[in-house]
């Protein structure tokens, strides 16, 4: 085989696409029209531009590199069979997700999510409230999956709480933010934890193992430093949630046993068994505790009158695939005992694949390459490339003012510079999630900061310096780069 054919053959087995005659201003085109985009877009849609248009806009800002691409004599076809690799690179991500919602749904219906709820919220004490607001908190966002969630349900009887006792309504928000933001960030359940690794190129669980090097301080930290608060305030009266713990009880049967299910699921994590299969045994053991547990709420979503056969496979697989919602009582439970299911994960899985276009049709024309490689004269070193990276998810969020895309766009220009440093992939990935996912709550325009701001009825400068997780988690991750703790290699290196 002639020697150029051959070079030819191993760049494209490689994916890797080089274009000499692309400027970095050139590559940079599609980025700056993107963020543009996105910003205004953002701006006229407020909280639903998720629901859609921003993955649209995604699609126009891969219009645009192509646009660039045309001018530069790349293919249609070149273009494609990028996209068409990048999405591929993402099946296991999108499987996973799906098993997630799956999961969830099961989770909720056998009544583990409403008893880590109900044991976690008996944990309140006026002189360690603020602490016991960030560890309620972190243990229903992990299981939930969802800080959004977790703020406007039990969030607000905080908040509610807090104000009774006299604490400081930034106080008891930058506690709540801060526990919601820590669950949010680990739990599997979570779309920006499923989200970080599949923009890197890494493993679901892989990616939470090593988000914990940086987590597990910066949350312990910020217990200290609430405990120490909690120590010089004055509190008066009595944190009341008998009517919250009453109408749980009530919709479902709550007990102990219910915990063998998640302890499994982590037993097998951590002898790293495929996520799949971990996710896949999760969620059929949930829909037996479901059986065993809540047959009357199997019951209702199977639309019987008693338990048979057949309302219980439909009230298990109502739970797996579409939106569950077990009603209580309490109009604020009501919306913390729902599930999407499978169904509810169709949106990040629609951004996911929208950013492959685009980030697919970047690779194509070589744009990429050629940001990378300015990426890395300016990252001269280690500790750079990850200031870069915090940089850049930064003023995404400032930018963009959107959570999802302070992960994707970083993400996708990032890769390849860590994959040339002989960087694990789960650097980036936990990098993305230690500056893109948490501080997005700390921007009073971006979508998280108006929306927590609303819900919980506290402006973004009464709760910025109390959300200490949240702006604490870049310097740590940092803190880690500088001093070279923990970085993952490569094992081809």
């Amino acid at each position: 085989m002639p020697k150029k054919e051959e070079k030819t053959k191993y760049r494209q087995a490689e994916h890797i696409v080089e274009n000499k005659a692309l400027s970095i201003w050139e590559a940079l085109i599609p980025v700056f029209a993107l963020v543009g985009m996105l910003a205004y877009n953002v701006y006229v849609f407020g909280d639903d531009a998720l629901s859609g248009s921003n993955q649209f806009i995604l699609l126009l800002g891969g219009a645009v590199a192509a646009i660039v691409g045309f001018f530069n004599n790349v293919s249609y076809k070149q273009m494609i069979a990028e996209v068409a690799e990048n999405i591929r690179s993402t099946t296991g991500a999108l499987l996973i997700l799906l098993m997630v919602g799956a999961l969830a749904g099961t989770w909720l219906i056998s009544g583990i999510i409403p008893a880590m709820i109900y044991y976690g919220l008996q944990i309140l004490n006026p002189t360690i409230f603020l602490a016991a607001c960030v560890i309620i908190c972190a243990i229903i966002s992990i299981a939930t999956g969802s800080s959004w969630t977790t703020a406007a349900t039990v969030g607000i009887a905080l908040v509610g709480i807090g104000e009774a006792l006299g604490v400081s309504l930034g106080m008891t928000a930058g506690a709540v933010l801060s526990g919601a933001y820590f669950g949010d960030k680990m739990s599997p359940l979570s779309d920006t934890t499923n989200l970080a690794p599949a923009m890197a190129g890494g493993e679901l669980f892989s990616h939470i193992r090593y988000m914990a090097l940086t987590t597990v301080p910066t949350i312990s930290v910020t217990l200290v430093v609430f405990i120490i608060l909690g120590f010089t305030i004055d509190t008066s009266g009595v944190a009341d949630t008998e009517a919250i713990l009453t109408n749980i009880s009530s919709a479902f049967n709550i007990n102990g046993w219910l915990f063998i299910v998640p302890l499994v699921v982590i037993f097998l994590i951590v002898k790293k068994a495929p996520p799949l299969l971990a996710l896949l045994i999760g969620t059929l053991l949930g829909g037996v505790f479901a059986l065993i547990f809540q047959p009357e709420v199997v019951t209702l979503l199977g639309g019987g009158d008693t338990l048979t056969f057949e309302s219980a496979y439909k009230g298990i697989l109502n739970a797996i695939t579409v939106d569950t919602s077990i009603a209580t009582p309490d109009p604020a439970l009501n919306d913390l005992f729902s599930s999407g299911g499978m169904a509810g994960m169709l949106g990040t899985i629609w951004l996911i694949v929208c950013a492959m276009v685009f980030g697919g049709i970047m690779d194509g024309i070589g744009a990429l390459e050629r940001i990378t490689e300015s990426l890395l004269k300016m990252a001269k070193t280690t500790f750079g490339l990850f200031a870069s990276t915090v940089g850049s998810c930064l003023a995404l969020n400032v930018t963009a003012s959107d959570q999802y895309l302070a992960l994707v766009v970083p993400g996708k220009m990032f890769s390849k510079a860590y994959h040339d440093r002989g960087l694990a992939p789960e650097n980036l990935s936990r990098t993305l999630e230690d500056s893109g996912t948490v501080t997005s709550v700390l921007v009073p325009w971006n979508t998280c900061g108006a929306y927590h701001s609303g819900v919980l009825g506290v402006s973004v400068a009464e709760y910025f310096v109390y959300a200490i997780f949240n702006w604490l988690s870049p310097f740590m991750t940092l803190l880690f780069a500088a001093f070279r703790i923990k970085i993952k290699q490569l094992a081809s290196k």
